[in-house]
């Protein structure tokens, strides 16, 4: 291969990309870090890029919005979503903004590297998906947060019993009275 892959990772936290930054180095890739779209746009303006990695939630700033900014600017880009609340609506909406795939944290170095040809990778190195229970929860949560942490106020808006919540919010042991 002629030109070397230079990746671009966008993403507000600081510690995520420090390592991944150092293990991509050590597979030989060189990358380039963004910590908000407005680094990730002034980037983009001076080097050319053939990988991104981008994140959902950027400290407010929605991802899905960044998206199509970074494809007009190098339409040849693939881009990878990365999100901690993965959903189907979201997951939907970043691969018809362009995305080449869609992966939920936590994702090893390799299947990030083969979420980029997603459908030739091995099976073994295919992320999996979100479970059903993986997805329930991150969706309580989002209610839950939409609720300003009213748990009767999140049980009403899911149609479930306030116990029942209750017990699942304790089944995971985040939650705090």
């Amino acid at each position: 291969m002629a030109d070397i892959a230079h990746w671009l990772l966008i993403d507000d936290d600081e510690a995520f990309l420090h390592v991944l930054r150092r293990s991509l180095d050590r597979r030989g890739i060189v990358a380039d870090v963004a910590r908000s779209p407005q680094e990730a746009r002034q980037q983009l303006s001076e080097q050319h890029y053939s990988q991104c990695v981008l994140d959902l939630n950027l400290a407010g700033d929605s991802g899905l919005q960044l998206l199509p900014l970074l494809l007009d600017s190098q339409p040849n880009l693939k881009v990878v979503v990365l999100t901690g609340y993965g959903s189907i609506a979201t997951a939907v909406e970043a691969m018809r903004r362009g995305a080449v795939n869609y992966l939920c944290k936590p994702v090893t170095v390799d299947q990030l590297i083969a979420g980029f040809d997603a459908l030739e990778a091995p099976p073994e190195l295919r992320p999996e998906p979100p479970s059903v229970e993986e997805m329930e929860w991150e969706h309580i949560q989002r209610v839950l947060t939409e609720n300003d942490g009213n748990v009767s106020a999140t049980a009403r808006a899911l149609n479930m019993h306030r116990r029942t919540l209750q017990r699942k919010l304790q089944k995971h042991s985040l939650w705090r009275d």
